[in-house]
Order: C-alpha cells, then structure tokens, then sequence
C-alpha cells in the first residue's frame, strides 16, 4: 500500500486529467495554446453553451490551475498557466509519457 503522499499526487494527478477530460474545457486549452491570451467572448464554444455552463467550465480549469483569469474592466481575459501543459504531461502514467518521444 502507498503512503499518503503518494495517494495526493494519483488524486491530484486523476483531478487535473478530468479536467481536461471534459470536450468544452479540452477546447478551451487547445484554443488558449494554439491563439495565446483570449477574452472570455471570444472562448464561447461553436455551437454556444449557456454562459453559466461555461463560466462552470472556466471555473474548474482555473481551480486547478491550469488557466489565469484577469480581469480588464467588464471582460475577463484567460491564458494558459505558463506550466500547464508540463503539468498535463507530468500527470500521465510515466509508460504513456515515455511512448510519446519513442519513434513508432
């Protein structure tokens, strides 16, 4: 059985991948990677959720992290946390990590 330290980083690990595991949030990351900093109007999804479903969904990527919020006066700004994708990668089991530079 593992210590408890190592329990909290499978937790943590499992709590960033269902992060991105949701299609709308995995979107938003792409987006924000791909297009840099973007205004919250211009994240909206094609075709358009409800903008409380969004704000939920905005909410769960900023609670872990793995966007930044700033607000300039009545619109939000969003950009990528300048170590997210290291810590999506980190967050995979280490034979999945590994496979991705081998040569197929």
């Amino acid at each position: 059985m593992g210590d408890s330290n190592s329990f909290e980083s499978v937790g943590e690990r499992a709590a960033l991948l269902a992060a991105v595991a949701d299609p709308i949030r995995l979107e938003v990351i792409d987006r924000l990677q791909r297009e840099g900093t973007r205004c919250v109007c211009d994240l909206q999804p094609a075709p358009p959720i409800p903008g409380n479903q969004f704000s939920y969904h905005l909410k769960v990527l900023r609670d872990c992290g793995l966007v930044t919020a700033a607000r300039r006066g009545r619109w939000v700004d969003y950009t990528l946390a300048e170590d997210a994708l290291d810590r999506l990668h980190a967050a995979l089991p280490q034979r999945i990590g590994a496979r991705q530079g081998a040569r197929v």
